[in-house]
């Protein structure tokens, strides 16, 4: 496979004004980021967004386009993953998901490999792309019977049997291999990036934890116990502007289960009594489906909620919230009213109306982002110096 070229739409999204579904985007700042990638059906955002905003990451830093390896990223996770719920007898779930913090462990323990050094997803079953359908029906009750069973003591086999299935479907690990006429390992290939794992940072926004300290994030796929520094909302939000209109992108993890995240590239948080909305039929809108009012809430532009820092934890705590996907915010755009909204490159493939790029308001990210992972240099001066971050 060829080295990934940025993307020639976003390019165009630089001049261009896009007039679909009622919203009408103009690019305000727009970095640079590697081509889409479609990680179809399995629950590896996290992989394609964790290695998307690493591979901007490298064009920001001037040295190059690369096609860094999810496979790769995603054996050794699951390797540990497994390892982690059986010692801790299933106390710990074995599941597809995972968190950024994994592809920056991976990275800083046991290096990276670019995309052609193991098969490609999808070809050792006869697919094109990512299918993990059989392969977790086949591991996940085997990482289970073994975590939760009743024997007194496992035999040192059991992780050879969850590795070989793990092999079968993604492809064994080479401790060698050759990129570019040069023969590296996973950890020579890593140094040779240039990139310091201890120069990025997760950062997030609650209430139940100090304000400017590190807490662990109460996620399931936070399985590895990751730490995200706590910010007030409105400097969290300050955080993600300053980065962007500064060169930077950032991993984004969110909440897509809400009814303004649409499958045709919007994201948004709708006031749903608001009287634009219901005002000038009401009687019309009362009788809509949730369906139907969701896609009129979201067809253009429309007044938002207003979103506090109580609103956000009381969606954390009552479950409105969830850990749901990972993406790459890389630019920032205006609707015709003038409204900014982050530019979000997903990895659903070429999907929507925007070619697998997703607009997504302030609002919406303000309510629903559950954390970032961005350089220290895209956090703002003062508020690195609250966190102690130097």
């Amino acid at each position: 496979m060829k080295k990934l070229s940025v993307l020639a739409a976003a390019l165009l999204m630089s001049t261009a004004t896009f007039a679909q579904g009622g919203f009408q985007f103009t690019t305000v700042k727009e970095n640079p980021i590697t081509s889409i990638k479609d990680q179809n059906r399995s629950g590896t955002c996290w992989a394609y967004s964790g290695l998307g905003f690493f591979e901007a990451e490298l064009l920001r830093m001037g040295k190059g386009e690369f096609d860094l390896c999810e496979t790769y990223l995603v054996h050794k996770t699951y390797e540990d993953r497994a390892k982690a719920s059986v010692r801790l007898h299933g106390d710990i779930s074995f599941a597809q998901g995972g968190s950024f913090y994994d592809a920056v462990y991976c990275m800083k323990n046991y290096g990276m490999m670019p995309e052609t050094a193991m098969p490609l997803p999808g070809t050792l079953y006869g697919d094109t792309l990512n299918n993990y359908t059989e392969f977790f029906a086949v591991l996940e009750p085997m990482v289970n019977g073994i975590a939760k069973g009743k024997q007194s003591k496992l035999s040192p086999a059991w992780f050879n049997g969850i590795n070989s299935v793990i092999n079968t479907y993604l492809g064994e690990v080479p401790e060698k291999f050759t990129y570019n006429g040069k023969e590296y390992t996973p950890k020579t290939y890593m140094q040779s990036l240039g990139l310091n794992m201890d120069d990025y940072i997760s950062l997030t926004s609650y209430t139940h934890h100090p304000f400017y300290e590190p807490f662990i994030l109460e996620i399931q796929d936070n399985w590895r116990w990751g730490l995200s520094y706590n910010l007030p909302l409105d400097e969290f939000m300050e955080t993600m502007d300053y980065a962007v209109r500064n060169g930077f992108t950032f991993a984004w993890g969110s909440d897509v289960s809400e009814t303004g995240f649409t499958r045709n590239g919007i994201a948004v948080c709708p006031d749903m009594k608001n009287e634009e909305l219901t005002g000038s039929d009401m009687a019309h809108w009362l009788g809509l489906s949730a369906t139907d009012k969701r896609n009129e809430a979201t067809s253009r532009p429309l007044p938002e909620l207003n979103i506090t820092q109580d609103m956000r934890q009381e969606a954390y705590d009552n479950w409105e919230t969830t850990d749901d996907h990972g993406m790459v915010i890389y630019g920032l755009a205006k609707d015709q009213t003038g409204k900014e909204y982050f530019m979000v490159k997903n990895s659903w493939g070429k999907s929507g109306k925007y070619d697998g790029i997703w607009y997504a308001s302030k609002a919406f990210v303000a309510y629903k982002t559950m954390n970032i992972l961005v350089h220290k240099d895209g956090i703002p001066r003062n508020i690195r110096k609250k966190l102690g971050i130097k």
